[in-house]
């Protein structure tokens, strides 16, 4: 504990460093503050009380916009938008040859991309207001009237929300620490956590957990699972498969170089939480539309997205779409063949394998497999509070495995962008 003292007390030391952590601060309090700024074309009395009778959805993006979502904040749609943006746009650099050519293109092509991403999150915030507006329309009080000046004024307040919170999330990306659009939604799930409290102390209160000393014991056993799965998170999220690489000898002259042993990592969770980030947004899609404009029909796509923890079809959705992005991540990070090319120009080699085509083949098994096991792991962790919650019949545990996942996996992304920027000044970090 000590070390971990020093080692921020070091950090605090350095000028760009402490400027940096600063700056993150005070563009997380920013978010903070605009998520209590109300829409001025919204009752937000009225929008909780619908909110109440909206099923499981409502709680969810609440959760994820850090409670702006209950009080139909200006940030209540949250970083969503852009996350949607991004993934179609990661999705279409892989089907057009056009946009995997800019992706190639470096820092240049990036910068281009990364505005058809901006481009798209307006478009798409634009519609997700839009039809927001739409829906409580009907239900009396919500809005102040349905004249053009007040469809203008909630439409565009909620567009600009999100537009405000996508360049927060850039800008602390460029001059904070760790990635923006990650530690807004970091942000947005801790703020959360004396209400989480709350709940688990009503649940206990109403008798869900058990009378007496009965309650206590599975109080405690939920508080003890949860330290478990945020130690199991981090053990993976740390493991990582050590494949050995050996340099050939060669002799230049007098001198002898290469020869030396070392190592290819491969992280088992390559992808990090991205993979829990946009499963979540993709079925979070469907949920909207079947609440904004279905919420009153009655058949199994209504069911299944109205209220998602009673559904073992979503679960196994869920499950799968974690996988998909968790194995499209790896691949568009971790390229084989890039890697065994590289190694064979530089004479190093897989004991047993022969460079080329052999080695980028091994290196794609090792990956599938550790790939397999992260994906699996992330998935298993996030539906399994969906599964518990069925079985115990305890409201708001669902989101739970999510919630502990990003938590965890961004506070070690940004522990980890600290320790670079500590080890490029010499200085010990959190991760010895």
């Amino acid at each position: 504990m000590g070390e971990m003292f020093q080692t921020i007390r070091n950090a605090w030391k350095i000028p760009d460093l402490r400027k940096r952590i600063l700056f993150t601060i005070a563009m997380l309090i920013v978010f903070r503050v605009g998520s209590y700024i109300p829409n001025p074309g919204l009752d937000a009395e009225a929008f909780s009380r619908l909110l109440e009778m909206t099923g499981s959805l409502g709680g969810f993006l609440n959760i994820v916009s850090g409670g702006a979502f209950k009080i139909a904040s200006i940030f209540a749609m949250s970083i969503s938008p852009y996350i949607n943006a991004s993934i179609i746009m990661q999705l279409l650099t892989v089907a057009i040859p056009a946009l995997e050519k800019l992706q190639k293109e470096g820092q240049e092509g990036q910068k281009i991309l990364q505005q058809y991403v901006r481009y798209g999150a307006v478009v798409l915030g634009l519609v997700q207001a839009v039809a927001l507006y739409f829906t409580v329309l009907p239900q009396g009080g919500v809005v102040d009237n349905g004249s053009v000046w007040s469809f203008l004024t909630v439409v565009f307040t909620f567009t600009a929300g999100t537009a405000f919170l996508m360049w927060l999330g850039e800008q602390i990306t460029e001059h904070g620490i760790g990635n923006g659009i990650s530690m807004i939604i970091f942000a947005g799930i801790v703020s959360r956590g004396p209400d989480a409290a709350k709940g688990l102390i009503a649940n206990y209160q109403l008798g869900r957990f058990g009378s007496g000393v009965v309650g206590i014991v599975a109080i405690a056993g939920i508080l003890v699972l949860f330290v478990a799965v945020i130690a199991a998170v981090i053990w993976v999220q740390q493991a990582e498969r050590r494949i050995p690489i050996q340099y050939a000898k060669r002799v230049v002259g007098r001198k002898m170089y290469g020869g030396q042993s070392t190592h290819l990592p491969i992280k088992v969770n390559l992808a990090g939480v991205i993979p829990i980030i946009f499963a979540m947004s993709i079925m979070m899609l469907p949920s909207t539309i079947v609440t904004m404009f279905f919420a009153n029909k009655d058949n199994w796509f209504v069911r299944l997205f109205k209220n998602p923890e009673q559904s073992l079809l979503y679960v196994i959705i869920y499950a799968l779409l974690i996988i998909f992005f968790t194995f499209f991540y790896s691949v568009i990070q971790f390229n084989p063949v890039e890697i065994a090319n590289n190694l064979k120009k530089n004479g190093g080699f897989i004991p047993g394998y022969r460079p080329g085509k052999a080695t980028s083949d091994y290196i794609t098994k090792v990956l599938n497999r550790v790939t397999w096991f992260g994906g699996l792991f992330l998935a298993l962790v996030t539906v399994a509070p969906i599964i518990l919650g069925n079985v115990t019949k305890i409201p708001g545990i669902w989101f739970g495995g999510t919630a502990v996942l990003i938590l965890v996996g961004v506070a070690l992304d940004t522990v980890q962008a600290i320790e670079s920027q500590m080890l490029m000044r010499h200085y010990k970090g959190f991760l010895e």
